[in-house]
């Protein structure tokens, strides 16, 4: 069986009885053996689990009719450590968790069991997905499987390591401000973004900002797993208004003649990398010749200094909701953010969010209205190497996330607007790291950049690439 499989194809091979669940987790389990001790991509295996869990997958393909069963039974999957799973411990990066089997599994996560999918095991990720590298003091260093001196991003790094190594047909992550943008980028993957509350969780984690979703090697697999994550939720205090028709449909189809506009420049004074600027080129010549309007962007970004401060008035509550048994053991930089949420009145707090949000309606007002998509560099900066996102915390502890500010200068935003966002693995650097590229849609339309992510792949392939430990 090729471990570079998409979900897919694999979900189908599987029903076909071509290939066996208990085959495909033998294939995985053994280059996690072989793999990862190289990446730190996995925090947690419970092999006798999954094994038992494939098996039970095989009865059911023998007894049950095929077409009562779900849609990827028996297809491996990873679990971003950020999120419970019964029976698993959740450290959350942290020193300061309790490492007991968790009682309850994450309502996302259950959409994914619920799917057929085995988890075959918990992703590493910095403590609280703060920082866009994957690097805790619980966890240790997560590395990037194109060149293990460097990140592979966060903070869904441990699940794009394991996909792009070839540990997992595709990957679960988050994305508070490029969780799974900046790692999709970092390790050659696709990475959505999908519309605020369109996969929906029991708690609006940090005013929506935050989302779950997944890696995967294909435009086809994200939108089908786009189905599986993003049904409405009754329950739920905020739904995104529900898809038409099934995104595995829509994205397969050519989206009409669009007005693209494409930004290089970040809406912050910093550098932007030689090849990051050459990837955003490539794409938008590739857009030109499949007929869309490709004009250089014209969106102004008023007052971002103060908006990077209201920002930062709710990203520091990020800590809110975990359930840790020990506070005092938790890394400098959380301990400052959480601090400085302690000194937060509630006025202030509800001041910055309804600031962040009429601040930002003009931006959002022109997409739809004077263009269709945003196309911008995924990251400022090749993938860092390993422990520069720490470079001066000895002497002011908020130092690893504005050592982040380059990875997430152009991804943040879209999370505050809510807006689709998918990164894209359209470039490779002279140095021989992915680059990706970002493509933002207007509200709502997560359909509009999964079709044109789908002519990309199909216009700039990436499916066949991978890192030379992963061919090993």
């Amino acid at each position: 069986m090729d471990p570079f499989v998409s979900a897919t194809d694999l979900a189908e091979r599987i029903r076909l009885r071509e290939v066996s669940p208990v085959e495909a987790v033998e294939v995985y389990l053994e280059r996690m053996d072989r793999l990862d001790p190289a990446l730190n991509a996995f925090c947690f295996r419970d092999d006798d689990r999954v094994r038992a869990e494939a098996r039970a997958a095989e009865q059911r393909l023998a007894t049950e009719p095929t077409e009562e069963l779900p849609a990827f039974l028996g297809v491996p999957i990873p679990i971003k450590d950020l999120h419970p799973l019964a029976g698993w411990p959740t450290t959350y990066g942290s020193r300061g968790s309790s490492r007991d089997p968790s009682v309850l599994t994450d309502p996302v996560v259950r959409r994914l069991l619920d799917a057929g999918f085995i988890a075959t095991g918990k992703t590493t990720a910095p403590e609280f997905g703060t920082i866009s590298c994957t690097e805790s003091a619980a966890l240790g260093t997560t590395r990037n499987p194109w060149h293990t001196d460097h990140t592979p991003g966060g903070s869904s790094g441990g699940s794009a390591a394991a996909l792009a190594a070839g540990l997992a047909p595709i990957a679960h992550g988050g994305d508070g401000g490029g969780s799974l943008r900046i790692p999709a980028s970092c390790c050659g993957l696709v990475g959505l973004k999908p519309s605020r509350n369109r996969v929906t969780e029991p708690v609006q984690v940090i005013e929506g900002l935050a989302t779950q979703g997944v890696l995967s090697r294909t435009v086809a697999d994200t939108a089908a797993l786009l189905d599986v994550l993003g049904r409405p939720d009754p329950a739920a205090w905020h739904n995104a208004p529900p898809a038409a028709r099934p995104y595995a449909e829509v994205a397969s189809q050519r989206p009409p003649r669009l007005r693209v506009a494409v930004m290089t420049a970040p809406p912050m004074d910093l550098a932007v990398d030689r090849s990051c600027v050459d990837a955003v080129e490539r794409t938008a010549a590739a857009l030109e010749s499949l007929g869309h309007h490709v004009e250089p962007a014209n969106l102004d970004f008023p007052g971002i200094d103060e908006l990077t401060l209201d920002f930062g008035l709710i990203w520091n509550t990020g800590s809110a909701l975990y359930p840790l048994e020990d506070w005092d053991a938790i890394e400098p930089l959380n301990a400052a953010l959480r601090a400085a949420a302690g000194a937060t009145d509630s006025l202030t707090y509800v001041q910055a969010v309804a600031r962040i949000q009429l601040q930002l309606r003009p931006v959002v007002q022109r997409f739809g209205s004077e263009i269709d998509l945003l196309l911008t560099p995924t990251m400022a900066v090749e993938p860092p190497r390993c422990g520069t996102v720490w470079e001066g915390a000895d002497v002011e502890p908020l130092m690893p996330l504005l050592n982040s500010f380059p990875m997430a200068i152009f991804t943040s935003l879209w999370n505050v607007t809510g807006q689709p966002a998918i990164s894209l693995p359209v470039h490779q650097a002279p140095s021989g790291l992915p680059v990706g590229v970002q493509l933002v849609g207007p509200p709502w339309r997560d359909d509009l950049v999964l079709q044109v992510g789908a002519e990309l792949e199909e216009a700039l392939p990436w499916v066949d690439r991978h890192p030379a430990l992963a061919r090993t």
